[in-house]
């Protein structure tokens, strides 16, 4: 596994002693009190399921569309006995492309290149498939026949969403969802503005959060209704469902923040940054909110469909590598013993999700002086102390497979960010603003900063990049294609 032992700073760039202030912080603080005013809201999780909900009222109904204007196609034209074989592919095309994503502008006409496209493929497919078959009609799947099918299909799919999206926009106007706007800047007064004078988005925004805010215009009628810190008691007590993020006076971490904190409280977040030439990027994500250009952020890693698929393959594919590698384990664990004597394994405190801290298991290949040096000596790569046998074993990270059952447990995943000791964690985030942010997914065995060559003697500040990288840009593939790109690296150690 290509995996890095201890984390250890970048040569020439010690990390700073933390400061006696940011210490105490540490140590004293606690978690907030909730405020009396949002007392009598709805249990967090109670809130979820009902916004939940709300979100898939679009996707389902546009799923339906599909459905059945694929049925009338089928019915007049009947191209194949087994049409209905287009739908899985039809689907599945516009899922991935985005066309069943909840938008705030809704027309059937910007989708309708999208939604011819990914229909032509899937009946192609589809018909293709079903002639090369055997048992099906002799005659090979003609173009007319391909033509005839998404000559129904097309008009019959553009018409269903057109209504669909006539009814939403009604419901909207109807119910809007209140809406809060992260900068009360100058920007963020006139998407709140443009919000107020068109319900059709069915946003209505409730006021602003702002640590800094400028002189609100004479004709704004929207409070500030405190910090960017504050935005979970805002949530909570006027109920928001969308959160918007304009520019403001605020630095680019605080916002990171209160955005992270809106989508785990369940609410859609959205970018609207001032750049114009931001709407000339070519991206499934792009909307527009009157003419800003918009970007729905997605929802964290660990609420996302996929995640219980990634937890089912950490315990099948660990469970099975126990299986696999008993044997070099009993080799290992004998060499080890007779190498160091008692105590093969070796047991370390480790911070994982939620800066929780759990203990990590690996192969000793070297016996620390005390507990004190085994929590804070960065590196053991180069002691003098080490036997040929641990040396092999950290090159080969064979002294790593015990961590499969931190795997099995829980305590640690396939893939994710390296975990560190508690005493390196607390100085890295002092150091390193975006360090902390690590922790909002478990950690991993391997990750994308370990694949990238950051493992070792490398930056800390690159490897958090890394890691905050692969939490944003979470999928099941990516964590397959880290796995496999894990394989190929342990075909050539670096000894790291």
């Amino acid at each position: 596994m290509t995996i890095d032992h201890e984390s250890v700073p970048r040569p020439g760039h010690p990390v700073p002693p933390p400061s006696r202030r940011v210490a105490t912080e540490l140590l004293e603080r606690r978690p907030p009190r909730r405020p009396a005013a949002s007392r009598s809201a709805p249990p967090i999780g109670r809130r979820y399921r009902r916004r939940a909900r709300f979100r898939i009222v679009r996707p389902v109904a546009l799923v339906t569309v599909d459905c059945l204007a694929l049925g009338a196609a089928v019915a007049l034209t009947d191209p194949l006995h087994a049409a209905a074989a287009v739908l899985p592919f039809l689907l599945a095309l516009n899922l991935a492309g985005g066309l069943y994503r909840n938008r705030l502008t809704l027309s059937a006409l910007d989708e309708f290149p999208a939604l011819a496209a990914r229909a032509t493929v899937a009946t192609a497919f589809a018909v293709t498939l079903a002639a090369c078959l055997e048992g099906w009609p002799d005659s090979p799947a003609s173009p007319l026949r391909l033509l005839a099918l998404l000559a129904v299909f097309l008009p019959t799919a553009a018409t269903g969403r057109a209504l669909v999206y006539r009814l939403l926009r009604r419901g909207r106007r109807r119910r809007p969802s209140p809406t809060l706007v992260l900068g009360a800047g100058q920007h963020g007064q006139k998407v709140a503005a443009a919000l107020a004078e068109h319900p059709a988005y069915g946003l209505s925004p409730v006021g602003f959060l702002d640590s800094e805010p400028v002189l609100l215009a004479e004709d704004t009628k929207l409070p500030v209704l405190g910090s960017r810190e504050e935005i979970g008691r805002v949530i909570r007590r006027h109920r928001i469902r969308h959160v918007i993020a304009t520019s403001g006076t605020t630095d680019d971490a605080e916002t990171a923040t209160s955005l992270r904190k809106a989508a785990q409280l369940g609410c859609e977040v959205w970018l609207v940054p001032s750049l114009r030439e931001y709407g000339a990027v070519r991206t499934k994500d792009q909307d527009h909110l009157w003419g800003f250009p918009c970007l729905q952020v997605g929802r964290p890693a660990m609420q996302r469909p996929g995640w219980l698929a990634k937890r089912l393959l950490d315990i099948t594919a660990a469970g099975f590598g126990l299986l696999l590698v008993s044997p070099v384990l009993a080799a290992v664990a004998l060499a080890v013993r007779l190498d160091t004597g008692p105590g093969v394994l070796f047991r370390q405190q480790r911070t994982g999700l939620d800066g929780r801290v759990f203990t990590v298991l690996k192969f000793r290949t070297l016996r620390p002086a005390n507990e004190h040096e085994s929590a804070t000596h960065w590196n053991i790569s180069q002691d003098h102390r080490m036997s040929p046998v641990g040396r092999f074993l950290r090159k080969s990270s064979l002294d790593e497979l015990p961590q499969l059952w931190n795997v099995v447990r829980g305590d640690m995943s396939l893939v994710g960010p390296r975990p560190e000791r508690p005493y390196f964690v607390m100085r890295f985030g002092q150091a390193y603003p975006e360090y902390a942010d690590r922790h909002r997914v478990p950690v991993g065995l391997t990750g994308l900063a370990q694949v990238n060559g950051l493992r070792g003697d490398t930056s800390i500040e690159d490897r958090a990049r890394f890691d905050n990288r692969y939490i944003e840009s979470w999928s099941l593939w990516l964590d397959v294609k880290l796995l496999f790109r894990t394989a190929a690296l342990m075909l050539h150690p670096d000894g790291s």
